[in-house]
């Protein structure tokens, strides 16, 4: 009865497990048809897709095209912007510089390097360290002054100075608060030690020795086989974007890269910092970079939604987390355009880049789709999960933008002739924006950024409706400008409210040029 218990239990138990393993191959073909069914699902033009698996390429492949309406494919060497996956380059080549003892270590005081940079509280700027910059913990909200470096034509130099007028959100170390701008000091730091610019330094110490031979380190060297960004703008169907110039917060985003390319950086993280038999960066410092420096909290519904997720953190220039009793390290990025997204799981030897020409969640998809196929997790349909989120995402703004239009009060009109609010209006930290009158029209266009130029219509009393022009790459929502008159009737303060997930013009305060 025993025998025949056991024999009984390793049928039940045992051997479909044993039926249901697939071999590398089949696991290939399995995400193959997956990714290319992801993608026509979210409407992606092109995309390309790398997994690596014990130090070998068991993937790398591209699928759609590089431009909307047109033929040209996408290949495993086609360049896509790769966002904030830059941050973690920068990291690397600080730890490649304290491996030559040129920055004695992570908690260095930034005042060694950059004695100039100054954030709003003192004693933040005395006790700020490298290790501060690069775990997003130094107490300002999450994309805050992002306003500073897109689209504008500020240097990095001109962006650090006007940061000292940025206001912090939370105390110092106390919390996460995602940041490009603490990035661009952290590139700084490497330019005044090595002596080289940012991209020199990253091109000569890891892009090639990785034989990363196409990876740029701006738009402006992008050339052949290139991805075009792609969104939609104002409920209509997908537009071709120009390519963003992100030059002047290079060490947070700036990095255009391919599968291919991006494929042997992440052989080189999952050897402990060797590629081809060389050292690139020390097992000691790929260590530190993927330990956690500062917590993130995980919701009641996010612990719903992936239950194995027990911790959640960021390392310096890397998530660090755990998926099915395995520990992850990752990162997003994302421009107007493109979405992408690297992550590995060491324990696994198993590491992917998913690079995208659109705005979308393929990546994440992909990303967990290629862990449990390689885990042996219970299959779970990533890709219908998340676009039933999407589309009713998509729904709530709808729902949204129609209780704006109810909240409307018709009949109401300007209190002044549109000349009267025409005029120079000043935020100390980003500069001008300038209201004028076109063609019996309202106008503003914020200096910094010569593409921001909108047309303002009356909505009701002093409120204008924002309406922004084709050169706008940013997929805005409805937004408003509110002129606020003082005792003189005249213009004092003019406030964007322009409700979006990535740039916060309410750390703006607009007053008016006398």
């Amino acid at each position: 009865m025993k025998r025949t218990l056991h024999i009984l239990i390793f049928t039940i138990l045992v051997l479909p497990l044993y039926g249901s393993a697939q071999t590398l191959e089949q696991k290939i073909a399995e995400i193959d048809a997956y990714a290319e069914q992801a993608r026509k699902d979210w409407n992606v033009p092109g995309m390309a897709v790398a997994i690596v698996k014990d130090d070998k390429v068991v993937l790398a492949k591209g699928y759609g095209v590089l431009k909307l309406g047109e033929d040209a494919k996408v290949d495993k060497d086609t360049l896509f912007a790769i966002a904030s996956n830059s941050k973690a380059f920068t990291t690397a080549a600080i730890a490649i510089l304290i491996d030559e003892k040129k920055i004695g270590g992570w908690d260095d005081k930034v005042s060694r390097y950059l004695p100039e940079f100054k954030l709003y509280a003192p004693y933040v700027t005395e006790d700020l360290t490298i290790r501060d910059l690069v775990s997003h913990r130094v107490g300002l909200d999450t994309f805050s002054g992002d306003l500073l470096w897109y689209e504008t034509t500020y240097s990095t130099d001109e962006i650090l100075k006007r940061l000292s007028h940025l206001k912090p959100t939370r105390g110092f170390r106390s919390g996460f608060g995602y940041q490009n701008l603490m990035f661009a000091a952290a590139g700084k730091i490497i330019e005044q030690v090595s002596g080289k610019s940012w991209g020199e330094f990253v091109t000569e110490k890891i892009l090639r020795p990785l034989e990363m031979n196409r990876t740029t380190t701006t738009v402006r060297d992008v050339k052949d086989n290139a991805a075009w960004p792609h969104n939609e703008s104002q409920g209509k169907g997908l537009r071709v974007l120009h390519r963003g110039n992100v030059d002047g917060a290079a060490p947070a985003a700036a990095l255009n890269s391919s599968v291919n390319d991006v494929a042997n950086w992440l052989r080189m993280q999952l050897a402990d910092g060797k590629f081809e038999g060389k050292q690139i960066v020390s097992e000691a410092q790929i260590w530190e970079l993927q330990q956690p420096a500062v917590i993130l909290p995980i919701s009641r519904r996010g612990s719903q939604n992936l239950p194995s997720r027990h911790f959640n953190t960021y390392g310096l220039g890397w998530n660090v987390w755990d998926y099915n009793g395995r520990k992850v390290v990752s990162h997003g990025g994302g421009l107007d355009g493109m979405i992408s997204r690297t992550a590995m799981m060491p324990e696994e030897n198993l590491g992917l880049v998913v690079l995208t020409n659109s705005e979308n969640g393929v990546p994440t998809v992909l990303q967990f789709k290629i862990f449990d196929i390689f885990t042996n997790a219970p299959d779970r349909d990533w890709n219908t999960e998340m676009l039933a989120g999407y589309k009713s995402g998509k729904e709530a703004a709808a729902a949204e933008e129609k209780k704006l239009e109810e909240s409307r009060k018709l009949g109401t009109k300007p209190s002044l002739s549109l000349e009267g609010y025409a005029g120079t209006y000043v935020d100390k930290m980003y500069g001008d924006a300038e209201v004028s009158v076109e063609s019996g029209k309202l106008v503003l266009k914020l200096k910094p950024a010569p593409n921001f130029v909108a047309d303002l219509e009356h909505w009701h009393h002093d409120t204008f409706r924002i309406r922004w022009r084709p050169s706008v790459a940013y997929n805005f929502p409805p937004g408003f400008v509110v002129f606020k008159l003082g005792k003189d009737g005249t213009p004092e303060d003019l406030v964007i409210d322009q409700p979006n997930n990535d740039f916060w013009f309410y750390e703006l305060e607009f007053k008016r040029k006398k």
